[in-house]
């Protein structure tokens, strides 16, 4: 799953938005991919071994990058803290949704995922002193509506999957919140090398305590994980380096498809009919939410900005 690590470095750059787009593309369908790898993995292997080799393999595609792309100076820190902080969080999320992918149709678990940008709208206020106007606020309300109707408000509501689901989301957000503080003084390949180096860290002190030695194609699966995932986290920053937030973050939405159709042909889920209204409304919800931060960075730009 995607752990939203991909902030691009404070450089000058020129913008090529159909490149950028297709790399998102490309980087979402990697990152479904990898939600297949871990529900699969999962079923046999603990949750802790899978994460582990999801980071640890990462690294080799996150290592060969950094070096073609200014070696050991592009990644020189002095927020080691902050660093770590993003690594637990990001951790936790990344956790957090494997496990939800264990629990729920893969299309539901990553629909309550998108909860993530309106938990960042609502803390980015006292975490971050931004200013929310009123178009947020109710983008967020109805977002939360959203989620309300993919959960659907019954006695059995608030079941395992959908708390560890709406969980993975909320850490998410503090991922969000860590990284758009460590941008602010670090480029993205150091935010993205020492958050995997850390969590493939982080992870390795749980094998001892749960580990399933695997076979041969298992071995492969776990392998694919750590590659794949750290492949759609370069294509995804490089994304965002190709093109506004604003233009390349609403096609992430488009996970949901490749989420319903491995799901039905994996697995023969098909998703009710309320988490697909539901995934609708947040997902209308959050792409109004782009649409305000694209205005309010114009209006910024223009020296006019107005309430958002």
């Amino acid at each position: 799953m995607p752990d939203h690590s991909s902030v691009p470095p404070i450089v000058q750059r020129v913008d090529n938005a159909p490149r950028g787009i297709l790399m998102m593309l490309v980087a979402v369908f990697l990152f479904s991919i990898l939600n297949v790898l871990v529900k699969v993995t999962a079923e046999d292997y603990p949750l802790t071994q899978v994460t582990f080799f999801r980071n640890a393999f990462a690294l080799l595609p996150v290592w060969a990058t950094v070096m073609a792309q200014g070696g050991f100076g592009s990644i020189r820190t002095a927020r080691p803290m902050g660093h770590l902080w993003r690594s637990c969080v990001g951790l936790t999320s990344m956790t957090l949704m494997f496990w939800s992918f264990h629990l729920l149709p893969l299309a539901d678990a990553v629909a309550l995922n998108f909860a993530a940008p309106l938990f960042l709208t609502a803390l980015s206020v006292p975490l971050l002193s931004e200013q929310v106007g009123v178009h947020r606020w109710s983008a967020v309300a109805v977002g939360f509506v959203g989620v309300l109707i993919i959960v659907r408000p019954s006695p059995d509501m608030l079941n395992l999957g959908a708390i560890v689901a709406l969980g993975a989301a909320l850490a998410q957000s503090f991922a969000m919140i860590a990284i758009r503080q460590l941008s602010t003084s670090e480029t993205a390949n150091s935010i993205v090398f020492y958050f995997t180096l850390t969590t493939t860290l982080l992870s390795a002190l749980t094998l001892p305590f749960a580990w399933r030695t695997p076979d041969l194609w298992g071995f492969a699966l776990l392998v694919a994980t750590g590659l794949v995932g750290g492949t759609a986290q370069l294509f995804m920053t490089r994304a965002y380096t190709l093109a506004p937030a604003a233009v390349i973050a609403p096609f992430n939405y488009a996970s949901i498809v490749w989420a319903a159709l491995f799901g039905w042909t994996l697995w023969y889920e098909v998703p009710d009919l309320h988490v697909v209204a539901g995934a609708a409304v947040v997902v209308a919800s959050g792409c109004y939410i782009l649409h305000r931060e694209t205005l309010k960075h114009r209006a910024v730009v223009s020296g006019a900005a107005g309430e958002d």
